[in-house]
Formats: structure tokens, C-alpha cells, sequence
């Protein structure tokens, strides 16, 4: 838990200006009911002596209660803005890295998991500034009432630390048992959120196959392990409670009785011994530290699992320009989680189709060749740079991507075609529409290239074109096609097909083919089996292999 531990010192960091004011406004107010009693004794002195200072005494005893509620009221604000400003912070910096690694982020973590971290856990670590700051404020009061005992009576503060060793020893063996219950609290919410995720994207699925109810139990699995967590949790917060609520009593009851015998002896006032009872409720309330102990218990679990996340290392960059060239992809030794001694080179401009059956590392090689991810050994490059020297938008801009099921994001129409472009070129974005056959029904929409995303019903192959013309607008050496005409009927196929062959022929493009012709219009096939490349060549010469025809279980072209 130490890394754990170091993210929420960050966290308490980023809690704002609200958190000084948090701070402050519980310094202010603990001090308030560290004076109440004392000014409360002397109000009890002076009114029982009938002396003349007796209403000064009052009102001082009134401003202390006003002060602390005002202070009371400034902190609840102060509290939830400080949480806040942390949990914004949180979710920003695991969006950044998350997006930062990339897919080898999603191949660790489902998405249901990586949005519950984000989201759920996020607020309960951004709540960790408050509850140390709150809790730690608890210190002031238990520190001062032992001096004020010490200086009423030497007696009275031994019996009171006594006390607070065992409520110590509570709280420390609670923070340890919270910290873990919570853990695996938040992990069987993650699984349900996991299998959520899965549900909601198969809905059509379910709703044909009839197996709501059925899916219904698969989300909720782990719903009996939450409730198992749970009621662990709910189990130590009520033994931790029944043992603080033991020895706090009786830490009062300990505390009057000396203070008693010492009253009778004569060694304290009526006065005195009011003070000393109400430092004895002020000193235990340390066991009320409870709910912060447990509040600060779901926030160390909480950033555990975020610290999981950090941990996964980002890709670096390197700075290096692209130098001048047409384009030419070469893997020397690369291997993978999923492929292994994969050599070969792609010549500027060819276009290469990279075929094979379910599972042999089609989509993978796709990207590794434009750095989605990187490989365990080897050494992808392009025009002689290896990938990783290169910087963001150097790559990006020399790299286009498109894939079977885009995900469209901007706010337009043209904003999705030319996101992340510096400053994307109506005429450009135009032209990447018309190679992807998609400019025709986006100027059918109401408001054309401007039209909202979320205004713009499309089916899974217009989805298709406009990712495709997202990859011609970007790639200015390589395009990578991950099996993203699959949705394309066989017309439009054949026009995107005579786009890449035409006026994109002078990039070089990699296709994830499933079909023969796309593997039989491309200049060279890379035939991978068994996470390995088999054969590299024409398709018309792997041809005569039957294995190879096998692959695509169709008849000759």
C-alpha cells in the first residue's frame, strides 16, 4: 500500500484553496471546543460565587458556541469543494495516462473495470484530503484536553491516556481491516460494471436470443461477493464501535471517579471538575473518528486500484523528424504477445494485404505497424526511423488508421474526418470523403460536413466510410485498414478499393483482408499462421497452396 499511500499524499495536494479552508475553519473550531469547557468551568465558578463576572463569563460562552457553528458550516462547503477539485484532478490524470498507453491499457483492464476506477473509485480517493485534514483536526482537541487535565489535575490526565491508548489500538487495527474490506469491495463492483458493459453492447444480441434473464445473472455474479464485502464491512464497523463505545464510557466513568475523590479531598472546585468532565468527552472523542477512519479506509483501497492503472507505463517518444521517403515499413525480429520472429519488409507504396485465420495475429501486427502498441523485441520503422523515436505528431501524421468499428468523435460531421488534424482543410476532409465513397450521403444530411454527430444517424458501413476518410486525411505515408470495409457493400468496396489503388497509390497501405479479392487486388499478401508469417508474397503464387486457399474457404478468384 505504500505506492497507495504516496497517491494520496498527491491527492491531499490537489485538494484546492478549499482545502486550506477546511483546514483552517477545523483548527478554528477545534480550539472553540477545546475553550468551551474551560469557559464553561469558570462560568460555573462565577455564578455559583455570585460573582459580578458571571454575565461576562455568558457571553463568552455564547460567542465560542456561534463561532464553532459557523465554523461547522464553512467546513461542510469547504469539505465537498476540496473533494471535489481532488476527484477532478484524479479522473484527468487517469485519462491522460490511460489514453497515454494506449491499447495495451484495455488489453489489461475491460472497459467496464477502467470506468468504474475512473469514476467510482476517483471520488472515493478525492475524499481522502478531507477525511485526513477532518480526522487529523481531532488530534487538537484530545492533545489540549490532556494539557488541560495535567494542569487541573496530574491524576486525572493519566487516567485519560490510558484510555486513548486502547482507543488507539482500535482505530489502527480498524484502518488495516477497512482498507482491505474495501479493496475487495471495489473489485466486485468492478466486475459487475465489467459485465455491464459486455451486456449493453450485445443488447440486440440478448434481446434476440431471449436471455435477458439469463444475461441478468451473469451481470450480477458478483453480486453476492459485494454483499459478502459488505457485510464484512458493515461487521467491523460495529466491532469497532462496540469496543470504542466500551472503553469510551468507561474512560468517563474512570476519569469522574478520580476526579470525584479529588473533590472530595478538596484538590478541585465544582468548578474544575465541570472542566475536567467535559475535557475527559472532548479527549475521547477521538473514538468518534470512526466514519473518517473508514472514509479514509475505502480511499487508500480506492487508489490502490488506481495506482494499478499509473503504474502500466506510457509509451515514450523520441523527438525525431520523419525523414523524406516513400513510406517503406520494416519489422525486424518482432515479437509479440501473440506473434513471434516476425521479419519482413513493406516496400513505400505497395499496397500488402495480411491475411490468415481467427487468432493468428492479424490485427495485432496492424498495430504494431502504426505503434498502437509496441512489441516485446524487435524493432518496427518506418523510412528507416524506428516507430519510437518518432514523436506523436510526427507518427500520427504519417500514420492513418481505420478500423471495423470506428469510433466517430468531434462534433461534426468534418470535426470526426479530421480529428486531430492541426487544422484540417475543408477541401482535404472533402477529399478524404470522396475516396471513402462517403461524401455522397454526408451531403444528403441536413446540414451536410456541419452536421452534429449525434444528429447524423448512420448505418455500420457509412460508420465505415467515415473512418476511412478519417485515415486518408491523416496518412500521408501509411494507411492501415483493420478489416474496415467489412461492413461495406460489394459496389462500394470496389470503389474504396479503386480509390486505394488510384489517387492513394502513393501510400503505403497495409489491409487486414477477409475476402480474396481485397487479398487478390493487393501488390504482396502477408499470410500469417500460428502467430507466425507463413508465407510473404503474391497472392496469385500462395495461390496454388490449398492450406492458403483454406483460409478463405472460397473459390478461386
Amino acid at each position: 500500500m505504500r505506492t497507495a499511500d504516496r497517491l494520496v499524499v498527491q491527492t491531499v495536494r490537489r485538494g484546492g484553496p478549499w482545502l486550506g479552508v477546511l483546514a483552517v475553519t477545523s483548527v478554528i473550531g477545534a480550539f472553540a471546543e477545546l475553550a468551551l469547557p474551560l469557559v464553561l468551568g469558570r462560568t460555573v465558578d462565577s455564578l455559583v460565587a455570585a460573582g459580578p463576572e458571571g454575565g461576562s463569563w455568558l457571553g463568552a460562552c455564547a460567542a465560542i458556541v456561534i463561532l464553532t457553528v459557523l465554523c461547522d458550516t464553512l467546513g461542510v462547503w469547504a469539505s465537498g469543494s476540496s473533494s471535489a477539485q481532488a476527484s477532478a484532478w484524479l479522473r484527468n490524470r487517469i485519462a491522460r495516462h490511460v489514453l497515454g498507453v494506449g491499447q495495451a491499457m484495455t488489453r489489461r483492464f475491460s472497459e467496464g473495470d477502467l470506468a468504474t476506477r475512473m469514476g467510482v473509485n476517483a471520488e472515493e480517493a478525492g475524499r481522502a484530503p478531507e477525511s485526513i485534514v477532518t480526522g487529523a483536526t481531532l488530534i487538537i482537541p484530545t492533545a489540549g484536553s490532556i494539557v488541560a487535565l495535567t494542569l487541573i489535575d496530574f491524576w486525572l490526565t493519566l487516567t485519560l491516556v490510558a484510555g486513548l491508548v486502547l482507543i488507539a489500538l482500535v482505530l489502527r487495527a480498524f484502518l488495516q481491516v477497512s482498507t482491505s474490506i474495501a479493496g475487495d469491495y471495489q473489485e466486485a463492483q468492478s466486475d459487475i460494471a465489467a459485465r455491464l458493459v459486455d451486456a449493453l453492447a450485445g443488447a440486440r444480441t440478448i434481446a434476440v436470443a431471449g436471455t435477458a434473464d439469463q444475461e441478468r445473472a451473469r451481470v450480477l455474479t458478483a453480486l453476492p461477493r459485494l454483499r459478502l464485502h459488505a457485510m464484512e464491512m458493515w461487521r467491523a464497523n460495529a466491532r469497532a464501535g462496540v469496543q470504542a463505545g466500551i472503553v469510551v464510557p468507561l474512560l468517563e466513568v474512570a476519569v469522574l471517579a478520580v476526579g470525584g475523590l479529588r473533590l472530595a479531598a478538596g484538590d478541585l472546585t465544582v468548578g474544575e471538575l465541570y472542566s475536567a468532565a467535559r475535557y475527559v468527552v472532548l479527549g475521547a472523542g477521538l473514538g468518534a473518528a470512526l466514519g473518517y477512519v473508514n472514509r479514509l479506509a475505502r480511499a487508500r483501497a480506492a487508489a490502490g486500484r488506481i495506482t494499478e492503472l499509473i503504474d502500466e507505463r506510457p509509451r515514450a517518444y523520441g523527438g525525431q523528424p520523419l525523414p523524406a521517403g516513400p513510406g517503406t515499413l520494416e519489422l525486424r525480429g518482432v515479437t509479440a504477445d501473440g506473434l513471434a520472429d516476425v521479419d519482413l519488409v513493406v516496400p513505400g507504396g505497395y499496397a500488402v494485404a495480411v491475411v490468415g485465420r481467427s487468432g493468428t495475429g492479424k490485427s495485432l501486427l496492424a498495430a504494431l505497424a502504426g505503434r498502437l502498441v509496441d512489441p516485446l523485441s524487435g524493432t518496427v520503422s518506418l523510412d528507416g526511423v524506428p516507430l519510437p523515436r518518432l514523436s506523436p505528431e510526427a507518427l500520427r501524421h504519417a500514420v492513418g488508421y481505420a478500423f471495423e468499428r470506428p469510433a466517430l468523435i468531434g462534433g461534426t460531421i468534418a470535426g470526426a474526418i479530421g480529428l486531430g488534424l492541426d487544422r484540417p482543410d475543408p477541401e482535404t476532409v472533402r477529399a478524404a470523403a470522396r475516396a471513402a465513397c462517403a461524401d455522397t450521403f454526408v451531403r444528403r444530411l441536413p446540414l451536410g460536413y456541419d452536421t452534429p454527430l449525434d444528429e447524423a444517424p448512420m448505418s455500420g458501413g457509412e460508420r465505415q466510410r467515415i473512418g476511412l476518410a478519417r485515415a486518408f486525411a491523416h496518412g500521408e505515408r501509411l494507411l492501415i485498414l483493420d478489416d474496415a470495409t467489412s461492413s461495406l457493400d460489394t459496389v462500394t468496396e470496389r470503389q474504396v478499393g479503386r480509390a486505394l489503388a488510384g489517387e492513394l497509390h502513393g501510400r503505403t497501405r497495409l489491409i487486414v483482408a477477409h475476402r480474396v479479392a481485397t487479398a487478390a487486388a493487393a501488390d504482396r499478401v502477408i499470410w500469417l499462421d500460428g502467430g507466425r508469417v507463413r508465407a510473404y508474397d503474391s497472392h496469385h503464387a500462395l495461390w496454388r497452396d490449398p492450406y492458403y486457399r483454406a483460409v478463405f474457404q472460397a473459390g478461386a478468384p
